[in-house]
């Protein structure tokens, strides 16, 4: 534990300012507050709308993160009107928020957060809420108030566990004012307040009481974590053969009510936690802290096996475990459930699976590696209470009150509405060229995580970087490999899989094109065109049909083709032929693919020439020469032998892809969709 406040940094600030300042210290130490967790506040006087002073509360916005939270994300609320509250003796969390709503400064401002009223009551002019690890390992550990009496006297109030509120912000309230040399408040189950005069002896405080709970957890550790091994780790190679094959099965099973991302997390703490004796036990106790439980749930999925017993019969096992976990979890959510609850996604967030580590699922990657985060802070409490003496956690009757808490469901909702293909996974090859960096940005803008083979590593890093920029970590890949290459096609797809957990889309766009009379094409240029165009399509639609089968949700795969395939032009007989394999290959593939609702078809474009590699070498001089123009007419000639007039490019193709992706295409496979602007010769018939 590290103070980071600089007295430089913080001269001069206005009182907000330094509390975004000290927020967001505190949020960079996940240690310390959980994602969108906590809440900071700061009493000052502002000025309204009519230029009267005005004492405020400055509070976190609900559904902030304090490592990244700005002014922006506070609202201030007029004091004189929320303290008159504390002399109620109930509220219920709607008329408290409506009324809070009428007390903000600026009416613009964030609704204001949950616990807003536990920062009004209490007199300090600088309040920290937090969740620390160590300390909530005091709140969770059975006979935490006696310990925490132990390790800290008097200086620390306990308070019972209470839904955050009305009732628990007046309990805060009640019990400081009668301790007023206290120092800080440990919320059983919950988490830590701490206060200064000013917002740097707050922040103080707050790691004071942290490196404090830390020391005591050291004193209290045992030698052997968790109760010691149960089973033996796998060394990484088989451990990620294994997840290869079994990821595709499990992120079938948590897919039935929206496709999920998946997210492995081989971490040594977390390798040690699923291995040990005592982690299925400890782990079914319930969540760590009521923050964690929103994106956790109550409950991990434990999976009852070694992966000694081999890859089919932990796979089996681990299936059952799913399937065992969302029937439980209808019971207790129908045990609890209030008249227009929603009624929630069955399966699991977080899979533990021993000897391998843990899988946590999300709609996005964000999503799923944000749970993984939030269990990782799970284990290092679970860890801490057990040292202490035995962890605890909530009732699942209080744990339900917090997963179906409209003022948290609140918070989830702020998220922006899932796109078209949101939570699907594509693979798309040639990602690095014109035509395959406009797909892959297409799918990326509907929700889609795309991975970008191509054997131009640097390019398809870059466009990777492109795509993870404007669309968010995690939402693409680079995948160097050789189409033709059986071994390297195979390594891609098992990327993917690692990263990902599994495929909804295989796109196959990698592609070379030669112009040559047949007099003057070689073996060798025939064999090039046909590895590529033919062997190549046929390696990865196989790769993406295996892991689309193992899933058991279907898929789609579509071939980039050409008008080509359709229409065969002069000096380019091998090209001609590659494509119209092509073609062959997807109608044979649907009519495999049908049974196992996997849908293949094919877009057939003509002269993509704005940013194509192939219309930017020796094609484009042999095309040209063909037509008997000149280089600089080619564009004029393609748009004035179609139908339409229009010269066609990449976006177009995309544009494509993405209808026959979607659901909008559910009953359509072993169809060409023509984007050429109409070639008379090419139409299907």
């Amino acid at each position: 534990m590290r103070a980071f406040w600089s007295a430089e940094e913080s001269r001069g600030k206005s009182a907000l300012d330094l509390l975004v300042y000290r927020s967001n210290l505190l949020g960079h130490d996940p240690t310390i507050v959980n994602w969108k967790g906590g809440n900071t506040s700061a009493k000052a006087d502002a000025i309204d709308h009519a230029g009267r002073s005005q004492r405020v509360l400055w509070v976190k916005g609900s559904g902030s993160d304090l490592r990244t939270i700005t002014p922006k994300g506070f609202v201030a609320l007029r004091l004189e009107e929320i303290l008159p509250l504390e002399r109620r003796q109930a509220m219920p969390d709607e008329e408290m928020v409506d009324y809070l709503m009428q007390c903000m400064l600026r009416p613009d401002s964030p609704r204001p957060s949950i616990e807003t009223l536990l920062h009004a009551f209490l007199p300090f002019p600088h309040i920290d809420h937090t969740h620390p690890d160590a300390v909530i390992a005091f709140c969770t550990a059975d006979g935490g108030e006696a310990l925490t009496r132990r390790a800290f006297g008097d200086r620390v109030i306990w308070v019972p566990y209470q839904r955050p509120g009305f009732a628990l912000s007046r309990a805060v309230a009640e019990a400081v004012r009668a301790r007023p040399r206290a120092q800080a408040v440990f919320l059983a189950k919950h988490g830590l307040v701490t206060w200064g005069d000013d917002a740097a002896s707050c922040y103080e405080s707050t790691l004071a009481i942290v490196k404090e709970a830390e020391a005591g957890l050291a004193r209290d550790a045992r030698a052997a974590a968790f109760g010691g091994p149960r089973v033996s780790a796998l060394a990484p190679d088989p451990r990620n053969e294994m997840l290869g094959a079994l990821l595709p099965r499990l992120r079938g099973a948590v897919s039935a009510r929206r496709p999920a991302i998946l997210h492995v997390d081989v971490a040594p703490d977390v390798v040690e936690f699923v291995s040990s004796e005592q982690f299925d036990r400890v782990a079914l106790v319930g969540a760590a802290c009521p923050d964690h439980l929103v994106h956790t749930k109550y409950l991990p999925c434990v999976v009852p096996a070694d992966p000694a017993v081999g890859l089919e019969r932990f796979s089996t096992t681990a299936l059952e475990a799913v399937g065992r976990y969302a029937e439980e979890y209808r019971v207790y959510v129908a045990a609890h459930r209030r008249p227009g609850d929603p009624e929630g996604d069955p399966h699991p967030r977080v899979i533990l699976l021993p000897g391998l580590g843990m899988v946590t699922t999300g709609s996005d990657k964000e999503a799923a590696e944000r749970t993984a985060g939030l269990y990782h802070r799970a284990i290092a409490v679970m860890r801490g209470a057990s040292a202490l003496s035995a962890f605890t956690s909530l009732t699942p009757q209080e744990a339900y009150d917090v997963e179906y808490w409209p003022l948290e469901l609140y918070k989830l909702s702020l998220a922006p509405r899932p796109r078209e293909l949101s939570g699907r996974v594509a693979l798309v090859t040639g990602g690095a060229g014109a035509i395959g960096r406009a797909i892959a940005e297409r799918l990326a803008a509907e929700g889609v995580h795309v991975g970008l083979m191509d054997i131009d590593e640097p390019g398809a890093a870059e466009a990777a970087r492109e795509l993870e920029s404007r669309y968010g970590a995690g939402r693409a890949m680079a995948l160097p490999a050789n189409v033709t290459s059986e071994a390297e096609v195979g390594a891609a797809f098992r990327r993917m899989v690692l990263a990902y957990g599994g495929l909804d889309i295989v796109v196959s766009n990698a592609g070379l094109a030669l112009s040559r009379t047949v007099e003057e094409t070689t073996a060798a240029d025939w064999d090039r065109l046909f590895a590529v165009l033919a062997r190549g399509y046929f390696l990865v639609a196989r790769e993406g049909f295996r892991i689309m089968r193992a899933q058991g949700r279907g898929g789609a795969v579509i071939f980039i083709t050409s008008k080509n395939a359709q229409l065969a032009g002069k000096n380019s007989s091998a090209y001609n032929s590659a494509k119209a394999a092509e073609e062959q290959l997807m109608r044979s593939l649907a009519e495999e693919g049908g049974a196992a609702s996997i849908r293949v078809n094919a877009v057939a474009p003509d002269a993509v020439l704005r940013g194509s590699k192939i219309w930017s070498g020796d094609w484009r001089r042999e095309r040209a020469r063909d037509h008997g123009i000149e280089e600089r007419g080619l564009e004029e000639f393609y748009r004035n032998r179609t139908t339409l007039k229009v010269n066609v490019f990449a976006e177009d193709v995309a544009e494509a892809v993405v209808f026959l992706a979607s659901d909008r295409a559910a009953k359509t496979t072993g169809c060409t969709v023509t984007v050429d602007g109409g070639i008379p010769g090419a139409y299907p018939r």
